[in-house]
């Protein structure tokens, strides 16, 4: 093992000093490619390998023309699927590898946290396949699925372009940094990072805001789920066999056959799927129906009892398979859904830019395109959550450096990818029907009559809504009504469900795809409920064990049990102003979550401008700086129309002015309130959000300003000091992304000739620090 001291100074210097001195155990293998092999891969271009990339290139411009360029006639959805691939392809070869190349620098001659602070418990080496389904598994929540099928509203195509180069630009470029800086840093969280990085005032106020929108953003999440399973008892029995079904899985992986987890997996698929088929029996029942049909609010109450049990259990019991069994039921349906896209061909009636694109008086989310796009298609673009899991859990699992580029910006263009999926999905289905399934109960009345009236009072060019045309919907996908279905989740399904009827099973099996999506669905949500929870915890107790030691000890549990109640009080609080709102809730609070995350990310961005200008990577501060500005721009400009803006349709306290004058002045209803009750609880919702965005974006705007600061120092010193953890040679080895290079796999064959015993116990012997 070897290790030298902190760098001297120098614009542009190597990122990484210690590389050239680490010298590994010479009774093993090499734990590293020789970087000129690296390179010679990368240079070498054969004829078969020009026409593919070739190829994509070609399919990619050629799908990019027809969804951009191409008007008055439907575009066929297949253009949607394969713009995107091949974009992520184009992406993940030559962008990706230019920020590793010039600004990261992975050194796999380094050991990684898992490998030197291993414990077997947080800080474990993990198969870079399976860290990938991981972390898929806890970024990719409601975000990609909602974010575009409310903004869909305003088209086809500005939606396509922000998820696409979006991800490209910021979204992939945030989540690789944090994940390579963080795991740099001995797997520090963003705060902790922040504290270090931007001091004593910009750590405080990044550490405030990143729990305070952590509250925010589970909150949302659980309120996707409440509006999925409400009077659904086909939905709501589906989705609660999905608890006891992982904590089968979790019992079974622990105790019965430790280790088998493709085993475990496909039993708990099987369990799933007869969950679904059992849902659709036992809601047809008079007991059934009886039992299972829930209203909003209870189902909310008993979403926040499973948010508490579930952060406080064991994470082998039922946070960890319910990852097994999301991850497989994530990726698989959305290849599924893009292989039948490709073969069923749906075309897309929806407009490039809708009507409500360049106003704020939109049915389902308000607010023009600008700013309000960018807020609403979050996840899937740029999440600020993604960041808490990339300095998270991930960072303490990654097993070699150069993983870092395949999990971080890879896991990253697959949510992208969900989300243009469930893009094309609300695209797909009649304009009418989306509006009155998006639209409030408030503004259609919940009745079918009332969503045709409301509907066909849009003036939407080529929309003429009847009512057998919902009631029918409603019969085919085995609901009572589809009629304000918000949240997006609905609207997803019935998509879904549409596309693949016409591959597999005809319109008889419309009900069984519109519930596995539900199920889907929240199976997605879920596990970013319960782990959201469990991280936010994390963060609680790190913070109040500044003051109380104590509270630092994750295995204390009076402190597991009081930071975790503290955390779901917080989101539950809000969850219940989302159901009970008469406004719609997924209407009004989405835009607070849409901003609340996009600021989140924003200070991610900012923290990882100081530590890359403290690198004296200069040269390539760009690769931040641009999506930091973007961010940065776009989100308080939106922040400030919620805050300041006059029309009651987007200001928070226009609305609530009006809310509050029309009560004083002795109403008992107004606008979309039909009662006292209601206009008090727009009062109150609309004061809570009012409050949190000036509380957000004040916090927002500090830190960014630190971290402007922080760099400008650090350009006129030509760098600054390092928080990195000092370098430790690696005993091990692994490749580094999905495929395994021919040198990869050469190393690899030497490696596997090592005895397992030797090599666990050289890895073991490394690992330590001395």
């Amino acid at each position: 093992m070897s290790q030298t001291s902190a760098p001297l100074p120098g614009r542009d210097r190597d990122p990484d000093p210690d590389s050239t001195v680490l010298v590994q155990d010479p009774n093993l293998p090499p734990v590293a490619l020789d970087p000129a092999v690296i390179a010679a891969e990368d240079r070498t271009w054969t004829p078969t390998k020009i026409a593919i990339w070739v190829g994509i290139a070609l399919l990619g411009g050629v799908s990019w023309s027809m969804i951009a360029i191409v008007r008055g006639e439907p575009i066929n959805a297949i253009w949607f699927v394969f713009a995107a691939v091949c974009t992520y392809f184009i992406a993940y070869r030559f962008y990706s590898k230019f920020i590793e190349n010039k600004l990261t620098k992975p050194n796999d001659l380094r050991a990684t946290p898992a490998e030197y602070k291993a414990d077997g418990k947080d800080y474990v080496a993990t198969d870079r396949r399976v860290l990938y389904g991981h972390h898929f598994a806890a970024i990719a929540g409601a975000g990609p699925l909602v974010g575009p099928v409310l903004a869909a509203q305003m088209g086809y195509l500005p939606g396509t372009i922000w998820i696409i180069i979006g991800v490209i630009l910021a979204g992939a470029v945030q989540d690789y940094l944090v994940l390579f800086f963080s795991m740099r840093r001995g797997g520090r969280s963003l705060g902790q990072m922040a504290r270090e990085e931007l001091g004593v005032v910009g750590g405080t106020a990044a550490l405030i805001a990143t729990l305070a929108i952590m509250i925010i953003i589970v909150a949302i999440l659980a309120l996707v789920v409440v509006n999925a399973l409400g009077e659904s008892p086909w939905g709501v029995f589906s989705v609660s066999m999905t608890i006891p079904i992982a904590l089968f899985m979790g019992v079974y992986l622990r105790y019965l056959r430790p280790g088998k987890v493709s085993e475990v997996s496909i039993i708990g698929f099987v369990l799933l799927i007869a969950a679904i088929v059992a849902g659709g029996w036992i809601a047809e029942t008079e007991w059934g129906a009886a039992l299972f049909t829930l209203d909003r609010t209870t189902i909310a109450w008993g979403i926040i009892v499973y948010g508490f049990i579930a952060a406080v259990l064991p994470v082998w019991l039922l946070l960890a398979p319910r990852d097994y069994l999301s991850t497989f039921m994530k990726i698989g349906t959305i290849i599924m859904l893009a292989v039948a896209i490709v073969l069923v061909r749906p075309e897309i009636n929806v407009p490039a830019f809708s009507e409500f694109a360049g106003r704020v008086d939109g049915p389902v989310v308000p607010g023009a395109l600008w700013p309000f796009l960018f807020v609403t298609i979050a996840c899937g673009a740029l999440s600020g959550f993604h960041a808490l899991i990339a300095s998270g859990t991930t960072p303490k699992m990654l097993h070699k450096e150069r993983q870092s580029r395949f999990i971080g910006y890879g896991g990253m263009l697959m949510e992208s990818f969900v989300a243009i999926m469930a893009l094309v999905a609300a695209l797909s289905i009649d304009r009418g029907i989306y509006f009155a399934m998006n639209a409030s109960a408030a503004a259609t009345g919940g009745t079918v009559e009332g969503a045709v009236a409301f509907v066909n009072s849009l003036g939407l060019a080529n929309v003429n809504l009847t009512p057998d045309m919902l009631t029918q919907l409603a019969q085919n996908v085995g609901e009572e009504s589809v009629v304000s279905r918000t949240g997006g989740a609905p609207t997803l399904a019935v998509g879904l469900s549409q596309i693949m009827h016409g591959l597999i099973g005809g319109v008889g099996m419309m009900g069984f795809w519109y519930h596995f999506a539900i199920m889907f669905e929240a199976l997605f949500i879920l596990t970013a409920v319960d782990a959201g929870t469990r991280v936010a915890r994390f963060m609680l107790q790190d913070t109040i064990g500044n003051f109380i030691p104590q509270f630092k000890n994750v295995s204390w549990r009076p402190g597991v049990w009081i930071c975790t109640a503290i955390m779901v009080a917080g989101w539950g609080y809000i969850l219940i102003l989302g159901v009970t709102d008469p406004l719609g809730g997924i209407n009004t609070f989405f835009p607070l979550f849409g901003i609340a995350n996009q600021l989140l990310a924003a200070i991610a961005l900012a923290v990882c401008l100081a530590i890359v200008a403290k690198r004296g990577a200069f040269k390539y501060l760009w690769i931040v700086a641009l999506p930091l500005a973007f961010a940065s721009v776009i989100t308080i400009w939106a922040s400030i129309l919620k805050i300041f803006s006059p029309d009651v349709r987007v200001g928070y306290w226009a609305n609530n002015a009006a809310y509050r004058g029309a009560l004083a002045s002795g109403e008992t209803s107004f606008g979309n309130a039909k009662s006292v009750a209601e206009m008090e609880a727009v009062v109150r919702n609309t004061t809570v959000q009012g409050t949190l965005s000036i509380v957000f974006v004040v916090l927002t705007i500090i830190v960014i300003a630190t971290a402007i600061a922080v760099t400008i120092r650090a350009w006129q010193r030509g760098g600054g000091a390092s928080h990195e953890e000092p370098a430790t040679v690696s005993a091990t080895y692994a490749p580094a992304g999905l495929i395994a290079t021919p040198a990869e796999r050469e190393l690899d064959k030497q490696w596997n000739q090592l005895p397992d015993e030797l090599r666990l116990e050289r890895a073991h012997h490394h690992g330590q620090r001395s």
